[in-house]
């Protein structure tokens, strides 16, 4: 038997990869039901190569949105660069599809057995011992050939099994996030738009909903000025977008990212996603990099499972970490707030060709379950 600890898109995902391999997989998850609190995600076509490995990249792009394009724009609302949606899926097959993650996260469940969704579970303590690894949770206890913890940023699985490793820290950046109600009349594009410490954009959601997202230079905690007071005057669609958004809709979360650790394996027990990576929002590549872990270990494992487990490492460590790195040095050019240093960043942004942006993405984007 396999136990995945964490039932949100990364362990769903590891747990679908597992059952399409007749493995015997459990999927224990805190909450009372599988569901996922926070708003909209950005599919990049590795996320939906990863989901094609699964077959379940259809029925996603169908229960999502495909921007006709998108970009950054500058605080005045001009155009700093421009994506094209079908030049990326030209070159990696796939669009940018965005998703509610609530149902991302029922797709996944629903492609599992009933038997295999243990919700209300949250887990004690994870030991090893001569014939396994012992897992203990709310509903009693499990004998495992394999623990894959997928717990999260705060992940208890690595606080008890790296006891060592640095735990998160804050990066000085707030996000806040949110689904708005519906917004006749606009393009089907979205757009990004940085400022001096702060920036705002958003994507296209189906039935002419929109995924609002923010972030800002801020206390830790809390202070400050919140989304509506801080973006009010922002150009157009932003005061639209703001109007259709609820206050008590809106979520905001402080950014945090962790120091590297040396290796995502520990005896029996992996590390996938947050729990091992947790990287800045930027790029949108959370919850991509979680998805290629999942079907990445999937594929390891039909091989001995510690040499499986030092395969996964030996894949998966050097590729998140580099994406951590590079989402951190974005994420801090995007909030410098010095005017000189803000107008340099906007102006190489301008100057920078649509192609030549798609070039330098494109280790990312590029990756399919093959490689």
């Amino acid at each position: 038997m396999i136990v995945v600890v964490g039932g949100g898109i990364g362990g769903l995902a590891a747990a679908v990869a597992l059952h399409r391999q007749n493995r015997q997989v459990v999927v224990l998850e805190r909450a009372a039901e599988f569901t996922e609190i926070g708003a909209g995600l950005s599919l990049w076509p590795n996320a939906m190569n990863a989901l094609a490995t699964l077959g379940l990249a259809d029925q996603v792009r169908a229960i999502g949105a495909v921007e006709t394009a998108g970009g950054v724009r500058d605080r005045a609302g001009r155009w700093l660069s421009r994506t094209d949606n079908a030049e990326i899926e030209r070159q990696h097959g796939w669009p940018l599809v965005v998703v509610h993650r609530a149902d991302l996260v029922r797709t996944l469940a629903d492609a599992l057995p009933r038997e295999s969704l243990l919700p209300n579970s949250e887990t004690y303590a994870v030991r090893q011992d001569s014939d396994g690894v012992v897992v203990e949770h709310k509903g009693g206890r499990l004998r495992a050939d394999l623990v894959v913890a997928a717990d999260g940023l705060n992940s208890n699985v690595r606080g008890q099994w790296w006891p060592s490793a640095p735990g998160p820290r804050y990066t000085g950046c707030t996000a806040w996030r949110a689904i708005t109600s519906p917004v006749p009349g606009l393009r089907g594009e979205g757009s990004v738009m940085w400022g001096r410490g702060e920036r705002i954009g958003f994507t296209v959601l189906p039935d002419e909903r929109y995924y609002l997202f923010a972030a800002a230079t801020t206390s830790q905690g809390g202070g400050g000025a919140g989304l509506r007071d801080r973006f009010a005057d922002w150009p157009d669609p932003i005061p639209a977008l703001l109007a259709a958004t609820p206050d008590e809709d809106v979520l905001r979360h402080d950014i945090y990212d962790m120091a590297p650790l040396p290796t995502y394996v520990c005896g029996r027990v992996v590390l996938l996603g947050d729990a091992a990576h947790p990287m800045n929002p930027i790029l949108g590549q959370g919850a991509c990099q979680a998805l290629e872990d999942a079907v990445t270990l999937a594929s390891c494992l039909d091989a001995d499972v510690d040499v499986a487990l030092a395969r996964y490492d030996r894949l998966r460590r050097p590729r998140t970490q580099s994406i951590v790195r590079r989402s951190a040095r974005l994420g801090a050019v995007a909030q410098w707030s010095w005017a000189p240093a803000a107008l340099a960043r906007d102006l190489g942004a301008r100057l920078t060709p649509a192609r030549a942006t798609l070039r330098a993405m494109a280790p990312v984007l590029g990756w399919t379950a093959d490689a």
